[in-house]
């Protein structure tokens, strides 16, 4: 382990310090976990422009919507605490989530981004929970569930939070994730920080919009008012810029779709026990049909909302597969063909590699434009993938 543990540190260290050198990172870390070991964590940096605050091992930072694969996997022990499979539909548990004609919404629906609720008609405030339920509850799915897919940017952390709270009684998604997972396993992640974490979160800032991308179908579909995608993007309303996610009160709220604050190190340990069976330190955290549903592929077309073409399994990303060859049309999360994570806005990424026992996380807090990763992090993964 000690050997392969310098081998893969030799191998990753020249790509992660040419994200300082050539491609303006600020600050980051990268980590990756062999079953329950961390044989890389690189830390180097600033937490802040003003270079007053050195980036850390400890140093915490928001991750966007890397947060959803720990919301999915929260919302699934949920339905395995009340025996829902994932076929059941969420009125079951929710029964006025059925206005607006969603009365055949399930939860593999809600959980591949199938449902056709990633945009809201009416204009409720994020800040206002209540609100944004109701909107949900009355909300006309945008196409028949799950004939086609539509990422549900921000309504899919209320609805998550929803069933998880109404099935466990719990206050919030974020709470049960520590109780279930986040406290057995010690990791320094949360859906919803904790005050006394707060000196520890780095500052994030906006990236730049580069000629290359200018024109990217996302960032064109982002810039276009009226389109899916921006509509997706705004609701509910409100948190609109990035500077909206430096400040305390956010990190408290625990957005289920995007409030998730930690280390690439927790991340990595996280998806590093999804990777090796459900297992930590002895002790079985998630069931095996679980385990399944994460790698098991519910919906691949060009997202709606995205516009690329996307795999999603039981609330996992996942690479698109050439159904004839078998191999995958793209390589994000490395080349096995059951590995699984989510990207977080700006090029946070993390995932599980369950055919070689392997988790990945890259943080960074100077964000790039864009919804999916970058090559700071693609090109550690590339390098990872020949050593492992």
């Amino acid at each position: 382990m000690q050997q392969q543990a310098e081998d893969i540190q030799r191998a990753l260290w020249p790509w992660f310090e040419k994200n300082f050198l050539e491609r303006g990172e600020l600050g980051a870390s990268v980590s990756v976990w062999l079953g329950e070991h961390e044989v890389v964590h690189f830390a180097e940096g600033c937490a802040n422009r003003e270079r007053t605050k050195p980036w850390t091992a400890e140093t915490l930072v928001p991750v966007w919507s890397a947060t959803k694969g720990p919301a999915a996997l929260t919302c699934l022990l949920a339905l395995d605490e009340a025996m829902l499979p994932l076929d059941a539909t969420v009125g079951e548990i929710w029964p006025r989530f059925v206005g607006g004609g969603k009365e055949d919404v399930t939860f593999a629906h809600v959980l591949s981004h199938t449902s056709g609720l990633s945009a809201l008609d009416q204009q409720a405030p994020i800040l206002d929970h209540d609100a944004v339920i109701r909107a949900i509850e009355s909300q006309r799915p945008a196409f028949t569930p799950g004939t086609q897919q539509a990422y549900q940017a921000r309504t899919h952390g209320f609805i998550l939070d929803e069933i998880v709270q109404r099935i466990t009684g719990v206050s919030s998604l974020g709470e049960y994730f520590r109780e279930a997972i986040g406290d057995p396993m010690e990791l320094d992640f949360w859906i919803g920080l904790p005050e006394s974490e707060w000196p520890r979160v780095a500052t994030i800032y906006p990236g730049k919009m580069k000629i290359s991308g200018a024109d990217d179908a996302f960032m064109r579909a982002y810039s276009t008012k009226g389109s899916l995608t921006q509509r997706t993007f705004n609701s509910p309303v409100g948190l609109g810029s990035v500077q909206d996610m430096n400040r305390p009160e956010t990190w408290a709220k625990g957005f289920s779709s995007m409030g998730g604050i930690g280390t690439a190190s927790a991340l990595a340990k996280f998806y590093s026990m999804l990777a090796n069976g459900g297992w930590w330190n002895g002790q079985k955290l998630v069931p095996e049909w679980i385990l399944q549903a994460l790698q098991t592929t519910l919906s691949q077309g060009v997202d709606g909302v995205l516009c690329d073409e996307i795999a999603f399994s039981a609330g996992m990303m996942q690479d698109p597969l050439d159904w004839e060859t078998h191999t995958k049309r793209r390589a994000l999360f490395g080349s096995s063909m059951g590995a699984f994570g989510h990207p977080g806005a700006g090029g946070s990424v993390a995932f599980a590699d369950p055919e070689r026992g392997f988790g990945f996380a890259y943080v960074m807090n100077q964000m790039e434009l864009g919804a999916m990763p970058n090559d700071k992090s693609i090109d550690l993964i590339r390098q990872l993938d020949q050593i492992i």
